[in-house]
């Protein structure tokens, strides 16, 4: 069975049944999402996998923790910034721009919350990493989150969402080293 996806608005939906004609979406229609929706999306949950799929930005991410903190089961698909900026318009940031592949990759690198990770990854290594305490760490952050396609994070979220998504330290280093030889 295809999971349902989770997004802003129709604008989303239309852009996604562009790429899967097929797919089945619940739309929040904003940052305000009610009871009733929630009420809809831990319904589905209880049949179906759900995928929050949310843009990039400050009101996607709220809604995000909302879903995530009352339906703790759903998954998570992420694109990146670049990703989602409307091609003639730059101010316009959301899921409805991304190209056809971006959409793609996102759906297919969804992320599964981890009960019980056994390993959490400590301040020291994330220090070590040089992901946090250093003039170019949010630099090197950002190009991780990317990396391991886990959505924009400062500082202090990144510990959480590696927790939340059970990445491990051996898997954060491997991600690390790639974007160092990038550079």
């Amino acid at each position: 069975m295809n999971p349902i996806i989770v997004v802003e608005g129709r604008d989303d939906t239309r852009r996604l049944k562009e790429v899967f004609p097929e797919i089945e979406t619940i739309e929040t229609n904003g940052s305000a999402i009610d009871d009733e929706t929630l009420a809809l999306i831990k319904k589905a949950s209880e049949i179906r996998e759900v995928i929050v799929f949310t843009d990039p930005d400050y009101p996607g991410q709220r809604i995000r923790s909302i879903i995530q903190e009352a339906i703790p089961t759903v998954s998570h698909a992420f694109i990146e910034r670049e990703e989602a900026v409307r091609k003639t318009n730059h101010k316009s940031l959301g899921v409805e721009h991304a190209s056809d592949e971006s959409i793609q990759k996102a759906l297919e690198h969804v992320y599964k919350p981890v009960a019980d990770l056994q390993e959490e990854i400590s301040q020291s290594v994330i220090l070590e990493l040089e992901l946090i305490g250093y003039p170019h760490s949010s630099y090197l952050r950002k190009e991780v989150s990317k990396e391991l396609r886990i959505g924009h994070t400062n500082g202090k979220q990144l510990t959480k969402r590696l927790k939340l998504f059970g990445i491990s330290e051996q898997q954060l280093r491997n991600a690390v080293q790639i974007v160092q030889e990038r550079s």
